[in-house]
This record gives structure tokens, sequence and C-alpha cells, in this order.
């Protein structure tokens, strides 16, 4: 027996390679995952008064997605409920995107992009982001797509995993433009968006309503294993992404869209907290980046992630560096090589840990990076 010949164009993700053979003691600063309370409004409404647990629509329970279009200014015929952003994503790809043609994706970016293109049967090509804070560089994204006529779909991700950088609405202007004219699928994942530092970065439905929004309660509202995510676009759009979804999964579990209604209703509290949260967080691993290292650092444009450039030596070989770390200094975090090419000089820390954890991973991680007698 062998498996699919699909399987042979992907590879097992380099986040898990780093993770999972985690010693006692570590410091998880590699997942990107809240580490504060599930907030209550979602625990009381797990504790639903007992009755049936039916299923619901394939595109989501009818209030949940009523919340969801508030939430995003949109309709409720323009939201599609799924199972996680990650499930919104492979609807998506396997809808619209042509088995043979290219899909334009963000290095470095999130390590599922190329992975779902080439599910579809597709190929990933990559833009690169702006050289000084990896943000959303319009002019390097359209001369890619320029020279890939082929291409069937274009991915943002704004704020970015791993780095943190945003977009400004002149660069999302431009991008979204070019891809209404040549009829292409533009995908904006930002789960991340509100998760920011004062200002809520641009999205693109600031700019227009031709594209699809992909979001989900996993980083804003603190739920990432409750799987509830959604898109937001024209119907026309998500009509066959939501038949690919209700194949793959029927629908998205109705407790945790039980969940998920209750947090989007509290968004005001939640998000807040959050940010609340993620301030703290980040000016813990301000004060030890400075205190243990020298270093004087400003937060990304939303995110828990700090792209942290590598010291020189390690440029060659990020995952042997990252191991060691591993297993060294007891420090978890991600090489910005599991995320592109464009990552190689950085390691992406997740400061969603507990800022005891943050003071104590950079304190152990800070040898590394000082040069050696």
């Amino acid at each position: 027996m062998k498996p699919a010949s699909r399987l042979s164009l992907l590879k097992p993700s380099p986040i898990r390679a780093i993770t999972d053979g985690t010693p006692p003691g570590a410091i998880p600063l590699g997942l990107g995952e809240p580490t504060w309370a599930l907030p209550e409004p979602a625990r009381l409404a797990l504790l639903r008064p007992a009755g049936p647990c039916g299923y619901v629509p394939h595109v989501g329970l009818p209030d949940l997605r009523k919340a969801v279009a508030t939430f995003h200014g949109a309709t409720v015929d323009e939201v599609l409920i799924t199972t996680g952003s990650q499930g919104a994503l492979f609807s998506l790809f396997q809808a619209w995107v042509e088995p043979g043609t290219k899909v334009l994706v963000p290095d470095p970016g999130f390590v599922a992009y190329p992975a779902l293109a080439r599910m579809a049967g597709a190929v990933p090509v990559t833009y690169p982001l702006s050289p000084d804070h990896f943000r959303l560089d319009a002019e390097a994204l359209l001369q890619v797509l320029e020279a890939t006529p082929d291409a069937s779909a274009v991915l943002l991700n704004l704020p970015s995993n791993p780095t943190g950088g945003g977009g400004d609405l002149a660069a999302l202007r431009r991008v979204a433009a070019a891809c209404e004219a040549r009829g292409l699928l533009l995908i904006s994942d930002e789960v991340y968006r509100d998760l920011h530092f004062g200002v809520r970065p641009p999205g693109l439905r600031d700019v227009t309503d031709c594209g699809v929004v992909v979001s989900s309660v996993s980083k804003g509202w603190g739920a990432p294993g409750l799987r509830v995510g959604w898109a937001i676009g024209d119907p026309a759009w998500l009509t066959p992404a939501r038949v690919v979804h209700g194949y793959a999964v029927t629908g998205t579990a109705t407790p945790a869209q039980w969940a998920a209604l209750a947090l989007i209703e509290h968004s005001d509290a939640i998000l807040a907290e959050a940010r609340a949260a993620i301030l703290e967080r980040w000016e813990a691993l301000a004060t030890a980046l400075n205190r243990e290292l020298g270093q004087t650092v400003t937060p990304p444009d939303g995110t828990f992630y700090h792209f942290m450039p590598l010291p020189t030596e390690a440029h060659a070989d990020p995952l042997a560096f990252a191991l060691r770390l591993r297993d060294e200094a007891g420090v978890v975090a991600i090489p910005g090589l599991a995320f592109g090419e464009g990552g190689r000089g950085h390691l992406r820390l997740s400061f969603a840990a507990t800022p005891e954890q943050l003071q104590e991973g950079i304190k152990r991680l800070a040898p590394y990076w000082k040069p050696r007698p």
C-alpha cells in the first residue's frame, strides 16, 4: 500500500519538528497559542442546558453568521462559518485554484499557504515583503503578479505570521485593483488583525468588497481549540467553497459555534482584554531584550510575534541553531527559514507566553547572541 501521490508534495511542518521534541522545563516561545484563560462567555456557552446537539446548516449557525457579519460590516449572505480559518482557506483553494496554475503567497509567510496550494494541484509562487519591517510591499507583489500570467489566486496575511508586519491602505488598494482587473481570487488572512498595539491595522474590506477575508476566534478571542473560523466575501466566491467545506466536515461543531457566538457578542470587552494581555507580554519581552542584549525594539503592527534577527553565524543553518536553543538553552522558538527563504536571518519568538516565561526565555537565549570569547 502506498499513500496518494499528492502527499509527496507535502513535507512535515518544520514548526512541529521543533516543538514535538520539546524537553521538560523548556520555555515555550514557539507556538502561536494564547496563554490567557478562555473568556467566561465561551465557558458559560459550553455549559448550555440539556437538550439536543444537532446539525447546523453547512454555512453555519444563523445567529453566529449574523454576529460575524455585524462585526465585519458585512451582510449575512457574505459569511461562511468554517472549521477554523484553515478550513476556510482549504475550501477556497479547493473551490477556486485550478490544478497547474500558480498561487502567490508571502515570503516569509505561514507554512500552510504553500502546502494548501500544492494540495489543490497548484504551484506556490512567493512574493517578498518589505525589506525594512516585513510589511506588504505592493510594488514587489505586483512585479511577481505581472510575471505570473497563469496565477489563479493571491494570498495576503495582515498582520503577518511570522513577522507581525501589516500593510497600508495605498498598498492594499493597488493589490486589490490588480487582482480585480485580472479576475483573480484575493484572500486576506486577518486572524491577527485585532491583536494590535493602539491603531487597528488596515484590512482588505477597508478598500474593496471584491476579495475574501478569512479570520477566526483562535487569536484575538483566545480560543484556538474551538476551531471556529469564517470567510467574508461575495457569495459568488463563497458558494463553491461552502460545497467543499460541507463534504469535508459537514459543518463546524455545534457547541463550538455556540461558544464562538458568545465570544463575538462580547467582542468589545474580550478583544480589549486580549490586547492588554499581549501588551503586558510585549513589555516583558522588550524589557528582557534590553536588559540581556541591549536591544531596543518596537512592537509589531499586530500579532504576538517578534521576528528577531539571528546571529550572523546562525544564518547558514537556522534549523540547527533553533534545535540547539531548544536542547541546550531550553527555549523553543521557530527559525524564520521555516516560513520561507526570506526569513532565513530571523527567529520567530511567540510572546503569547506568560511574562515570567518571556523574561526567563530571553535570559537563557542571551548567551547565544553574545560573541564568544
